[in-house]
């Protein structure tokens, strides 16, 4: 099992640095009912990631790794690919990034989210962990590698909700701070969420390129192997 949580650690801090959905729940604890909304937006985001997750080891199932605790051929075929998408939105997000942070604009929806409802607020935090260009493809990596490592399916579980823990630590670090500084916490929330709103492009692009790298290398290797 360690060697598993070995292997899914830097796809879960991959995910966990994820500018725009820590904007977008720095956004929705500034909403009148902040606590609750944002409560119910890492809710949203940690079963999108959860969910993605099991279904990935209900696919791999027990046939993930061979006989001799090897991935099987179907699993680095899938980190390959992976890895070239990564890559490639990496590379195409490098060249659409702007020339000056300051003019970096964040998506129209986000100043609309004071009128988001409760139930919108949950879809929107499952959306941005499971149906988001990174956190999709890094999470459907860490199901197939946690499939692959022939573990009993308890371990397969413990497995993957250490992911989702360490995944989701972006996403809680604001909400803690709200729950536990409340009013005193909007200025420091307020840099943050200028700063990754600034560097929104560039820091995604970086990380899907160099994420993209290691799932190449890692399908390359199990191929190999």
């Amino acid at each position: 099992m360690g060697h598993a949580v070995g292997d899914v650690l830097g796809l879960a801090a991959g995910v966990a640095v994820s500018p725009l959905p820590i904007v977008a729940i720095i956004l929705v604890l500034a909403t009148p009912q902040g606590r609750r909304n944002g409560t119910l937006f890492a809710l949203g985001w940690v079963v999108g990631l959860a969910a993605l997750g099991a279904i990935m080891l209900a696919v791999g199932g027990t046939g993930g790794a061979s006989a001799h605790k090897h991935p099987a051929t179907w699993v680095g075929a899938l980190k390959l690919a992976l890895g070239a998408l990564l890559v490639l939105f990496g590379a195409r997000q490098w060249r659409r990034r702007p020339k000056d942070a300051s003019q970096a604009q964040l998506p129209k929806w986000m100043a609309a989210i004071d009128r988001f409802t409760p139930v919108k607020i949950l879809g929107l935090g499952l959306l941005l962990s499971a149906g988001n260009l990174k956190n999709a493809p890094l999470t459907i990596a860490a199901g197939a590698s946690i499939s692959s490592a022939g573990l009993p399916v308890p371990q397969q579980i413990g497995t993957l909700a250490i992911f989702v823990v360490i995944a989701s630590l972006g996403v809680l670090a604001p909400l803690a701070v709200f729950v536990v500084m409340g009013e005193r916490a909007r200025s420091m929330l307020g840099s943050w969420r200028d700063w990754a709103a600034r560097h929104n492009v560039a820091v995604l692009a970086v990380l899907f390129f160099v994420l993209g790298l290691k799932l190449l290398g890692d399908g390359i290797s199990v191929l190999a192997g």
